[in-house]
């Protein structure tokens, strides 16, 4: 049943989410400049454009917000198998953009099934961990689980989409850990990783993939091709020092030698143009985001819902530090976008509908002298 009156739920949550929003209002429309005619055509196009998708995203997360998580969440095995669905769709009638076959073009959108996908992985993984709390996770479970995760995981990485598949895979080992997953399964299946990781390179990764890995040893192999956005990005994030060199005057940036610099890339233009002071008040918004999503974990009156937010906090967790990490090149070039920051529809409706959850979670969150949250959540 819906929850009347707005004081169940959180406000810092979605004031957060709105500020991360209106500053990547501020990069996109800088990030824009150089490939329009005048600031008019870029406020008529990519900012109205993301402005109409905050309005859908809004209106989805109240919608979401005010239905009961325990309700909906019961119908996760449907969900995961029509996002599992979407997935495969792709192949078949999927666009193709940067090498990647990962969208569905509808009338004036398109969707990447791989976002909503996320968030039905998570409540799947949820209700399954929540069936079995009470004492340390089943071996069977923890296999099965990783199995059912490795499912989206490999569909995404066939488009190929290496960094989804990433986070599937790790927002699964992070719930897994929370559900209480014994340490010496979660360090057996390290192992197993580690040895198999050089037939995965040689055999699983596209050849586009391995000349990134090379580049990424190596940034002046192609320094004019596959190396060429890692250079930039870096050149852009070092010449912007402690204050950036202003907005809309990076040029990097205005002169467009960043390449999808409003998705993949907008962390460079933050970096160049409003330098270390920039980059930390992003990072304070972040953890401001997830302090509160593991508040709602650590309140929630069952062990789904503290599954749901702590999966959440996970994926949005992964999401930047890999975006971030690929523009300082702390990791090899693959395409994700920054949560909130980076342009574009699918990303921005699957966050909000996340905070949706949330919301909904921390509407119906338990009273004091209800059940304890689960251990590993105790100290959110």
């Amino acid at each position: 049943m819906p929850v009347r009156g707005w004081r169940r739920y959180d406000p810092w949550l979605v004031v957060t989410a709105l500020v991360l929003f209106g500053y990547s209002l501020v990069l996109i429309y800088s990030g824009s400049l150089g490939q329009y005619a005048t600031p008019g055509d870029v406020l008529r196009g990519p900012l109205l454009r993301q402005v109409v998708y905050l309005a859908a995203a809004l209106m989805l997360m109240v919608l979401v917000a005010r239905l009961d998580y325990r309700t909906w969440s019961g119908y996760a095995p449907v969900l995961f198998a029509l996002a599992c669905l979407g997935l495969v769709i792709v192949f078949f009638a999927g666009t193709s953009e940067y090498g990647s076959r990962r969208w569905i073009a509808l009338p004036g959108f398109q969707i990447q099934p791989s976002e909503p996908a996320k968030l039905m992985t998570i409540v799947l993984l949820a209700r399954m961990f929540a069936a079995c709390s009470g004492g340390a996770l089943p071996g069977r479970v923890f296999l099965t689980s990783l199995g059912l995760a490795a499912i989206p995981a490999m569909l995404v990485f066939k488009e190929p989409d290496l960094g989804t598949a990433i986070v599937f895979l790790s927002t699964w080992l992070g719930m897994v850990y929370v559900a209480g997953a014994r340490v010496k399964h979660i360090t057996m299946l390290g192992a197993v990783f580690a040895m198999t990781l050089p037939f995965i390179m040689l055999v699983a990764i596209h050849g586009y993939q391995k000349e990134r890995l090379a580049v990424f040893f190596n940034p002046d192999r192609d320094p004019l091709g596959t190396g060429f956005n890692v250079n930039q990005a870096s050149i852009s994030i070092g010449s912007g020092g402690l204050w950036g060199k202003g907005l809309t005057d990076g040029t990097q940036t205005q002169l467009e030698f960043l390449r999808t610099q409003t998705t993949d890339y907008i962390f460079s233009v933050l970096g160049e143009e409003l330098g270390f002071i920039g980059a930390m008040l992003l990072f304070a918004l972040y953890l401001l985001l997830l302090y509160r999503a593991l508040r709602i974990a650590a309140a929630a009156s069952d062990d789904t819902g503290k599954l749901i937010a702590a999966g959440i906090v996970v994926m949005i967790l992964t999401q930047v530090f890999i975006n971030i990490g690929v523009n300082i090149r702390l990791f090899p070039v693959t395409g994700i976008p920054l949560p909130f920051i980076s342009q574009g529809g699918s990303s921005l409706l699957s966050m909000f509908m996340a905070l949706g959850v949330l919301q909904s979670i921390h509407a119906r969150r338990r009273q004091p002298g209800m059940a304890r949250p689960l251990s590993r959540l105790e100290w959110a």
